[in-house]
């Protein structure tokens, strides 16, 4: 599904050069879960970037579902991103004056079709937020906000989902409900999920663990033993 070989970035700031991939080659298979880690100018987040199709390789070959994506018009970039790929932030990038519903349905406004409340009601539903469709952000708590942008993520069917520190924001409990929620979507529902974090406890909740360091892959191995986190409707049964 993504493959990345010999893959280099390179940013100009001015006469300066700043390597920030040198050499990257990396392989994702279809249904694969694995977390991306390293420190502070490790190469990680650009490493998202260039899989999300937000950036392109200065040099090198990524090819996604059989798009190389070097080759690509700037058109057909964000066409692969609205179509294949679901992004959860951080920050979780909600519209403050809109509902749960209102930010889950933005990704469907520029489409066809008079089902997209519908489709953004499934989304919710999904990450067990049906009942709480109609709050706005500011009466959510930030692990039920960054539930709202991975329904966001979800509502237009990607076939992969790149979280950017998805649990950064969040207290232990509510980590472990975004962790129960990603972990359901890869194993009973296939989907593709990549994660960049620093945090080496969320990283095991993963099957495959790649370390970066100085733009450069140093490891790339299996988790033994994957952290298994709390379903959805066990969150629910425990409040």
């Amino acid at each position: 599904m993504i493959e990345l070989e010999n893959v280099t970035k390179v940013y100009r700031m001015g006469k300066v050069e700043v390597p920030a991939l040198q050499g990257v080659s990396l392989t994702v298979q279809k249904g694969e879960m694995l977390a991306i880690m390293g420190p502070s100018g490790s190469g990680k987040s650009t490493m998202m970037n260039v899989i999300g199709c937000l950036d392109v390789p200065t040099s090198g070959r990524y090819v996604l579902e059989g798009d190389e994506v070097g080759r690509l018009t700037d058109d057909r970039l964000a066409e692969i991103r609205n179509r294949k790929i679901g992004f959860v932030f951080q920050t979780y990038n909600l519209l403050h004056r809109l509902t749960a519903l209102g930010n889950v349905e933005l990704p469907l406004l520029y489409g066809s079709g008079s089902n997209r409340r519908q489709r953004a009601l499934e989304a919710l539903e999904r990450v067990g937020l049906g009942p709480r469709a109609n709050h706005r952000p500011a009466e959510l708590s930030g692990g039920e906000q960054q539930r709202v942008g991975i329904a966001r993520a979800l509502v237009k069917s990607p076939s992969i989902l790149l979280a950017d520190e998805p649990t950064g924001n969040l207290d232990s409990r509510s980590s472990i409900e975004i962790m129960a929620i990603l972990q359901g979507l890869n194993q009973e529902e296939g989907l593709t999920v990549v994660i960049v974090t620093h945090e080496a406890d969320i990283a095991e909740h993963t099957r495959r663990v790649v370390s970066m360091r100085d733009g450069q892959v140093v490891n790339d191995e299996p988790v033994r033993k994957p952290r298994q986190a709390v379903s959805i409707g066990e969150v629910r049964e425990r409040r």
